[in-house]
């Protein structure tokens, strides 16, 4: 679930996920460049604070549809007559729906009545933004990436190609996959995770 929630950038995902993956490294290279004091780059281009806002939107917009989806799904009737199990799991299962529905195909959980005009509205409009709108602003990046003259390498440029970079892109990764799921994580799958756990 986690892994939908990043928006499989590590396993499989070669449309969204790669558009994802480097959305990230953008916000690394800005990072990096942020802790040297220097302008970053990136493939030879300049990155300013355009492309970073784009990459912002990218990496933050999927996680704000799935937490507010599952949110307004666990508040309302509507949404919580579609569960079938109690507790943590039917946590879960709401989570996971928007989960896929922001970064996947918008598949369910056996257990979570996902056919109903509330789910079918909801998630078809997380789906809608999740992983249609968003390629606007990666088109954005794109294009303004393109319009830039490509600028020779420094004393400042940090290489993409080092472990040291790799390090520093999987902590951005982790970071903000941590902080914008861990919370919502410990309520679902973790909870029935430890509360499966013999003498819990």
């Amino acid at each position: 679930m986690w892994e939908l929630q990043l928006g499989e950038i590590v396993f499989g995902g070669v449309g969204s996920g790669l558009y994802g993956m480097l959305a990230f490294a953008l916000i690394a290279v800005f990072v990096a460049g942020l802790m040297i004091g220097r302008t970053p780059e990136y493939l030879g281009k300049k990155i300013q604070a355009f492309e970073i806002k784009m990459a912002a939107i990218v990496i933050l917009v999927p996680p704000l549809l799935v937490l507010v989806g599952t949110a307004i799904a666990v508040m309302t009737a509507a949404g919580q007559a579609g569960v079938a199990n109690p507790g943590a799991h039917g946590f879960s299962e709401i989570l996971y729906a928007f989960s896929s529905a922001a970064a996947n195909n918008g598949s369910a959980f056996a257990g979570l009545s996902a056919d109903t005009p509330f789910y079918n509205t909801a998630l078809g409009l997380v789906i809608l933004f999740g992983r249609y709108w968003l390629m606007v602003p990666v088109l954005a990046i794109a294009g303004s990436l393109a319009a830039k003259k490509k600028i020779p390498v420094g004393a400042g440029t940090l290489p993409t190609h080092t472990p040291l970079f790799v390090v520093l892109l999987i902590g951005t990764v982790a970071i903000v996959g941590a902080l914008a799921f861990f919370p919502v994580l410990a309520l679902g799958p973790i909870a029935e995770y430890l509360a499966m756990i013999p003498g819990h």
